[in-house]
């Protein structure tokens, strides 16, 4: 997910949520919350439990936001945001709250006078996780067509460059998909792990190796008992849990998506 994509993903969040930007420029944005986002994102109970009791009158904050340092103003003072800081990953939490679920509609592209089908496509935003006793993740965005069953990858960039509306437009109808959505999440986990097939595994031998030495250092601490205590295989199965390679998939939210056909 690059610097660009992460400002546009923050903007359609708070936007979305009833947020008002109060300053948005090249790389930074300045934001007032809601007293729902203020409640999900800051961290106030004391404050808003207070307030509650009292009948004071609600302020909710507002957030400044970086996601590029070289281009926000100098003198803004903001939370730097990326890929793998807390902020972000509280908002995908978030997002996952609030609207883990999505329907909406493709604009019409001018007007002719004839009825236009809309394609039903299933959407997921994805993290993709690599997990030893360290952990790598990373965003993957899939489509699926529901009545081909193509697959699209980036396909949260290829709906920026759709104009969206939650209502069906006029002179549009839906098509009924043939692939139903939960075998279409199966369709998009089977294709992510058939990605991660043809990846390198040195990270999961390397995690193998750590294990080998942590589990020969623990066999040489207990080499002096005749018979293995509790305690050893209490560790013996710490090390397993710590080091075993693992892959998960979590989906953070997504949607149906009636899309045009390219002509």
């Amino acid at each position: 997910m690059q610097q660009h994509e992460i400002h546009r993903f923050l903007e359609r969040y708070f936007t979305a949520n009833g947020c008002e930007l109060l300053a948005s420029g090249e790389g930074y944005m300045t934001v007032q919350l809601t007293i729902d986002l203020d409640k999900e994102l800051m961290n106030r109970p004391f404050y808003w439990h207070y307030l509650e009791k009292t009948g004071g009158v609600p302020n909710p904050m507002t957030l400044s936001l970086i996601t590029d340092g070289e281009k926000a103003p100098e003198d803004l003072k903001g939370e730097l945001i990326h890929f793998g800081s807390p902020r972000l990953h509280q908002i995908f939490r978030s997002t996952r709250n609030l609207a883990g679920y999505i329907r909406l509609y493709e604009e019409r592209n001018g007007f002719s006078g004839q009825q236009v089908p809309l394609h039903p496509w299933l959407g997921l935003n994805i993290k993709l996780s690599h997990v030893t006793n360290l952990k790598k993740d990373s965003i993957e965005s899939i489509g699926l067509n529901l009545i081909n069953g193509q697959i699209k990858e980036d396909f949260h960039s290829f709906l920026l460059s759709k104009k969206l509306t939650p209502k069906i437009p006029d002179f549009s109808f839906t098509l009924t998909p043939i692939i139903k959505p939960k075998s279409g999440i199966n369709r998009i986990q089977s294709h992510l792990m058939q990605g991660v097939q043809t990846e390198s595994f040195t990270w999961a031998d390397e995690a193998r190796k750590r294990w080998d030495e942590d589990l020969r250092l623990l066999d040489h601490f207990y080499g002096d008992h005749e018979e293995m205590p509790e305690a050893y295989e209490l560790e013996k199965q710490a090390l397993k849990e710590q080091y075993e390679p693992k892959i998960s998939i979590d989906i953070i939210n997504g949607g149906i998506f009636y899309l045009q056909q390219p002509q």
